[in-house]
C-alpha cells in the first residue's frame, strides 16, 4: 500500500531529506536528515521504500515510518533501483580494475531484500544501460551484454534462460505491464544499411518471422524508445549527432511509430526543427509532439499518426501529462523562462499559465492536482557561509573568491573567443559561409592550433550536454564528468590563447 502523504526526496549538499506534501511540504516527522554527502536517491515503484547511499553506505527504510529494512557496506554506489515488486535492489558503481582485481571487480550488484542476501554480481562497464529491465510480475527480466539480450526468469540470475542476437543490439525497451512480455530492440545502421528498430514477444525471439514489426531507417545515430502503458505501441525518435544540412544546431530527429499489430509509420510533423519532446497519455490513444523551431508547435496524434490537436506554437520544449490523462502541461524549461501552459484535455482549453523560471525538474504528484519544478545544479548553486564557530578557518570570503576566480576565467575565455569570432569577415547573406577550420585565426604553430581547435570541440559538446540536462534531460555519468571538466578545459583554453 502507497503512503496517505506524498513523499519528496531532495539530494543536496546538506544531505538526504524527506519532504511530506502537497499541500504543504514538511520535514517528514520520522526521517532524520542524513548530513552525508548524498550521492543517489531511489523511491521503490509504489513508494513504500525509500533508499539512498550517504558515500559510506547503502541505506533502504520504509517510507512511512523510516523503520530500517537492510543496510549494505556499499561506499561508492552512484546508482540504485528496485524493481518492481520490491524484491531486488539493483546497485551500480563505476567500473575500475586494481593491482588485486586486474580484470576488474563486478560492478553491478542484485540484492534480495526480504535478507539482505546478495543474489549476483555482474560486470556492467556501461552506464546507458546499467539497469536490467523487470517485467511488473518481475516474471522476466533482461540486460543488455555485448550486444546481445540476455533474459533472466522468476529473479533467477544464475541460469540465462533465453538471449536474443541480433546484429549489433544497442538498445532495448520491454514492455510495461505483465505477460506476455515484448521487447522493443535497436541497432544502427553499418555499411550503407539503415538502422532498425523491431518489436519481438517472449520467449519467440528467434527466426527470421519472429519480429511481429519491424521499422528501419536513415539517419540515425542514437534513439529513444518509449511503449504506450497498455504495451500496444512504441514511439521511436532516431536522432543524429549533426545536421548535415546546417539547419539545425541540435541535429537531425524523425519519429516513428510501430504498433504491435505489424503497423508502422513515418510521424509526419508540419514544422521543420529539433523534436523536443515526446509523451505517451496515460490512456494509450493518443501521445504529444513538441517540434520545430522557436517558437515550438505543440500536437496531438491518435494511433493512426494523424493530429487531433493543434496548441499552436509558443516558447515550449517539455509535455507532462497528469497521472490521470486529463490534463497536459506544455513548458519551456532549460535555456527558456520557465512559462507554463495548463491544458483542459477534455476541452482543450488553457486553464492557467504558471512561470517556473530556471526549472531543470518537473513532476506531477500523484493526485494530478499538484506538480513540483526544482532549479538543480549545476545549472544553479547557492552558496551559503558556513557559522564561523562550527567550521574554523573556513569563510564565506574564501568560497566566495573560489567562485569569482572561476567566472573571473569564464568571462576571459568568452571574451577571447569572442573577440576572436569578431576578427572574422562577415560574408553577404548569399554567400556560403566558409567551415569552421579556413575562418579560425592562426597562431604559428600548428600542434597549438590542432590544441585549440580540439578544445573547442569539446567545450561545444559540454555546452550541448548543459542544454540537454537543462531541459530535463538525466544525464549519464561518464556526460556529468565531460560537464565538470569545463572549468579545466576553459583555463587550459585561455592559457593557449594567451601563447598565441
Amino acid at each position: 500500500m502507497a503512503p496517505p502523504v506524498p513523499l519528496l526526496a531532495v539530494r543536496g549538499s546538506v544531505g538526504t531529506s524527506l519532504l511530506c506534501g502537497p499541500p504543504k511540504c514538511e520535514q517528514h516527522a520520522a526521517f532524520q536528515r542524513d548530513s552525508g554527502l548524498s550521492r543517489c536517491i531511489a523511491f521503490s515503484r509504489d513508494g513504500t521504500l525509500f533508499s539512498w547511499c550517504n558515500g559510506h553506505s547503502v541505506a533502504v527504510v520504509k517510507s512511512s515510518d523510516s523503520s530500517v529494512v537492510a543496510t549494505f557496506d556499499l561506499p561508492k554506489t552512484t546508482l540504485l533501483d528496485f524493481s518492481p515488486l520490491n524484491n531486488v535492489l539493483v546497485t551500480w558503481q563505476p567500473y575500475s580494475k586494481s593491482q588485486d582485481s586486474p580484470q576488474g571487480e563486478a560492478n553491478l550488484q542484485l540484492w534480495d531484500l526480504a535478507n539482505a542476501r546478495l543474489i549476483k554480481a555482474l560486470y556492467q562497464k556501461k552506464v546507458d544501460t546499467w539497469c536490467p529491465s523487470w517485467s511488473e510480475d518481475e516474471k522476466i527480466c533482461v540486460r543488455s551484454v555485448n550486444n546481445e539480450l540476455h533474459f533472466y526468469e522468476n529473479n533467477d540470475f544464475n541460469t540465462i534462460a533465453n538471449k536474443l542476437r541480433v546484429q549489433k543490439v544497442s538498445d532495448f525497451a520491454l514492455s510495461p505491464g505483465g505477460q506476455p512480455s515484448k521487447v522493443a530492440v535497436y541497432a544502427p545502421g553499418s555499411k550503407g544499411a539503415p538502422s532498425f528498430v523491431r518489436l519481438y514477444q517472449y520467449p519467440v525471439l528467434g527466426g527470421p518471422t519472429a519480429a511481429f514489426a519491424n521499422k528501419s531507417f536513415f539517419k540515425a545515430d542514437r534513439v529513444t524508445m518509449q511503449w504506450n502503458k497498455k504495451a500496444s505501441a512504441v514511439l521511436v525518435t532516431a536522432s543524429t549527432e549533426v545536421d548535415k544540412t546546417g539547419a539545425s544546431y541540435y541535429g537531425e530527429q524523425t519519429l516513428h511509430y510501430l504498433a504491435v499489430n505489424g503497423e508502422t509509420a513515418l510521424v509526419q510533423l508540419p514544422k521543420n526543427g529539433p523534436i523536443y519532446d515526446v509523451a505517451w497519455s496515460p490512456n494509450s490513444a493518443e501521445f504529444c509532439v513538441v517540434y520545430g523551431f522557436m517558437p515550438a508547435k505543440a500536437t496531438i496524434f491518435n494511433l493512426r499518426c494523424d493530429p487531433v490537436f493543434d496548441f499552436g506554437t509558443g516558447p515550449r520544449n517539455a509535455a507532462y501529462y497528469s497521472p490521470q490523462g486529463h490534463i497536459l502541461v506544455l513548458a519551456g524549461f532549460g535555456n527558456l523562462r520557465g512559462q507554463m501552459e495548463v491544458w483542459d484535455l477534455k476541452k482543450y482549453k488553457q486553464v492557467s499559465k504558471p512561470q517556473a523560471p530556471d526549472a531543470t525538474h518537473f513532476s506531477w504528484c500523484p493526485d494530478g492536482e499538484h506538480v513540483v519544478t526544482a532549479t538543480c545544479s549545476p545549472r544553479l548553486r547557492h552558496e551559503e557561509e558556513p557559522p564561523q564557530n562550527l567550521h574554523p578557518g573556513v569563510s564565506g570570503e574564501k568560497i566566495l573568491s573560489k567562485s569569482a576566480l572561476k567566472n573571473q576565467r569564464k568571462r576571459e575565455a568568452k571574451k577571447a573567443a569572442k573577440q576572436e569570432s569578431k576578427s572574422e569577415p562577415e560574408l553577404p547573406s548569399d554567400l556560403t559561409p566558409v567551415t569552421k577550420s579556413q575562418s579560425e585565426l592562426s597562431s604559428g604553430d600548428p600542434e597549438t592550433d590542432k590544441k585549440i581547435k580540439n578544445l573547442k570541440k569539446k567545450l561545444k559538446a559540454i555546452e550541448e550536454l548543459k542544454e540537454q540536462q537543462a531541459s530535463g534531460k538525466v544525464l549519464q555519468k561518464n556526460q556529468l564528468e565531460k560537464v565538470q571538466k569545463e572549468d579545466q578545459l576553459l583555463k587550459e583554453l585561455e592559457d593557449l590563447q594567451i601563447q598565441q
